[in-house]
């Protein structure tokens, strides 16, 4: 089924929309998402089996508001920012961050955060964004595609196979992911109806 990405995303619904106010605005934004990015990934909720982190949540609510191109702009920019060192992930430390961790179980988690976040955006711009049921859909997928990188690199770098991977990096958070891609479903239509309703 072919998307028609002619709609607008969440960001696009407010504020300037030509010339460098735009540009401004957009440079603005990227910061801003790599801050959320960095401050969600160290909060953690307490839960069975195991607490939720919220980094996810925030990969797949930036894909899912800024778009398909400012949103890669700001998860690239989060993954150089951790490349660089900085303690921006949420199992890093200030002695276990870099290229270091980034290669560690945890990467093929880090290379699903740019998928999703580009399919997410992508969505938006078919306008999924604007109803619970396809945000929720778009969400699933995004996060299907969080862990398909995810799993396959754990299975690599520790030889354990497939179903080892599977039970280790992916059951135990399905609760927690089933959770957050919730929120973040009632979340962004939320938005553009308070948006449509302000407007009225």
């Amino acid at each position: 089924m072919a998307l028609a990405l002619n709609d607008k995303v969440l960001t696009e619904a407010f504020g300037p929309s030509t010339g460098t106010a735009l540009r401004i605005k957009q440079a603005t934004m990227v910061v801003l998402g790599i801050a959320f990015l960095a401050i969600m990934a160290k909060v953690k909720v307490p839960m069975w089996p195991v607490p939720i982190t919220m980094g996810t949540f925030a990969v797949l609510t930036i894909g899912a508001t800024y778009g398909p191109r400012l949103g890669l702009a700001t998860i690239m920019g989060y993954m150089i920012i951790g490349a660089l060192g900085f303690d921006v992930f949420a199992g890093s430390t200030a002695e276990n961050a870099g290229l270091t961790y980034m290669m560690g179980g945890t990467g093929g988690y880090l290379v699903g955060y740019v998928v999703a976040t580009l399919a997410l955006g992508f969505a938006a711009r078919a306008g999924w964004d604007r109803s619970v049921l396809m945000m929720g859909v778009a969400l699933l997928i995004a996060n299907a595609l969080i862990y398909l990188p995810g799993v396959a690199w754990l299975s690599v770098l520790y030889g354990n196979g497939l179903a080892w991977s599977v039970e280790v990096g992916m059951t135990p958070f399905l609760i927690g992911d089933a959770l957050k891609l919730g929120l973040a479903a009632l979340l962004v239509p939320g938005l553009w109806k308070l948006i449509g309703d302000a407007r009225s």
